[in-house]
């Protein structure tokens, strides 16, 4: 693998750092009330009207501090202003944007030449077994998740959402089962594949590549797939040596796993060592978040925002869909199959396909661009999952401005930028939704 240098600059939002860690934003709604504090309750000092311009001083919890005339402060919600788009990238871009998150610390941040995971990287990683184990030991139980969250005083609340798949009564079950091994993988995935109907040297026609599975054919392929796709993502970059980081994903995870209709998939999460701002959900319930995009996010609810979001494309089984799509755009390719060595006597010439399946594609599929619906709407399962775990649906909108904030050509969000609606139109999308079902938590901190 070709090695990049990184530029890095330690930042962190000192008194010094005031003015380079403003804002310019632009009132988002017909007209907006400024509060004197961060609170509802607090008086009302000033009312703007939509498009005036206005500084963001600084966030807090879901309130941004405005900087107002002679310097006074003022208080609107994240969702009121549209932060603008950054037109570059630099060391004070991303202060900016870390306005609340953990620059406050002090923290290493990648600026100019950040080379992220590519497609090339994901395709040619090989899987890494030992950082699939540690990934899986880091899981939750539901009981543990729960109780993490009583302890915070999240309580578990019912949102109905109809666009939610809601599969059979199969599923995958065991949140203590051991990840397998790598000849373990490619056995369980060349079910995957022969379940896709691939052409290998069989009479079937393509009729047989088109019939539909049993829930307990999906949630058999996806439990292959997952943890094979997770393990050649790991191979790329590994696990973040950071303990507390692990285990508060992993907490918030299947605490917010819990409150979707696919409570039962091994859920597993991890923040893995990369300081692009991306994450990725591998099919049965494997997501991992990068360090980038980790250190973004100030909040328990800015953490369970970004997890939701990807949380939805497993409940929806995405990117599972996608890799089906592709196996079934290769049944014309059903000659060269035919032509795999087998190898040893004892192995089919499905397993072969599938092991040259995965020794082809590795993981790639992750960067694999969705439908814009589909991203849309795990935005909008995103936020039904906070509101779900008790926490505030807000927290995706501020995330998101973070996000629009580093930058239109930010190197730390070019992966991203491929792969999904850009950030405004993805803002867009929920303003005209307009926290629909919602409302009633908005008012949560």
């Amino acid at each position: 693998m070709q090695v990049y240098a990184l530029a890095a600059v330690t930042v962190a939002l000192a008194p010094s750092l005031a003015g380079a860690a403003e804002l310019a934003a632009t009132v988002q709604k017909p007209a907006v009330d400024v509060h004197a504090e961060a609170r509802f309750e607090s008086p009302r000092i000033a009312t703007l009207q939509r498009n005036a311009a206005v500084t963001i001083a600084a966030q807090q919890g879901l309130w941004y501090r405005l900087r107002l005339a002679e310097d006074k402060p003022g208080y609107v919600r994240v969702n009121d202003v549209r932060v603008a788009y950054a037109a570059s990238e630099s060391g004070e871009a991303d202060v900016r944007a870390l306005l609340g998150g953990k620059a406050g610390a002090g923290r290493a941040t990648e600026t100019a030449g950040v080379r992220g995971i590519d497609e090339g990287d994901l395709k040619t990683a090989v899987h890494d077994q030992v950082q699939l184990d540690a990934l899986v030991a880091q899981r939750v139980d539901p009981t543990a998740a729960a109780t993490f969250a009583q302890e915070r005083g999240w309580q578990a609340t019912t949102v109905a959402y109809a666009a939610e798949t809601k599969p059979g009564k199969a599923s995958l079950a065991n949140d203590a089962a051991p990840a397998p091994s790598k000849p373990e993988l490619a056995d369980a995935v060349s079910g995957v594949l022969g379940k896709f109907g691939v052409n290998v040297g069989s009479k079937l026609g393509t009729a047989a590549k088109t019939l539909p599975k049993s829930e307990q054919e999906l949630a058999a392929e996806e439990a292959a797939l997952g943890p094979a796709i997770a393990g050649r993502v790991l191979g790329a970059r590994p696990l973040w040596a950071d303990a507390e980081a692990q285990q508060r994903v992993n907490r918030i995870g299947r605490w917010l796993a819990s409150q979707t209709s696919r409570p039962d998939l091994p859920w597993t999460f991890g923040v893995i060592d990369a300081p692009e701002v991306n994450a990725f959900a591998a099919p049965g319930g494997y997501v991992l978040l990068t360090r980038g995009l980790y250190e973004l996010l100030a909040s328990d609810a800015e953490v369970a925002a970004a997890l939701g979001h990807e949380i939805s494309h497993c409940v929806q089984r995405d990117h599972y869909n996608v890799i089906r799509q592709q196996e079934l755009a290769s049944s014309g390719k059903d000659a060269a199959a035919r032509q795999i060595d087998a190898g040893a006597g004892t192995t089919s010439p499905a397993i072969a396909r599938a092991r040259q399946y995965v020794e082809q594609y590795g993981a790639a599929v992750m960067l694999t661009t969705l439908d814009r619906d589909a991203e849309f709407r795990s935005d909008e399962a995103a936020e039904v999952y906070v509101a779900r775990a008790g926490l505030n649906p807000l927290a995706l909108y501020a995330v998101l401005q973070k996000m629009a904030a580093l930058g239109t050509r930010s190197t730390s969000l070019a992966q991203l930028q491929k792969t999904h609606p850009a950030l405004d139109a993805r803002m867009d999308r929920i303003d005209r939704r307009a926290y629909a079902g919602l409302e009633s938590y908005l008012a949560r901190e």
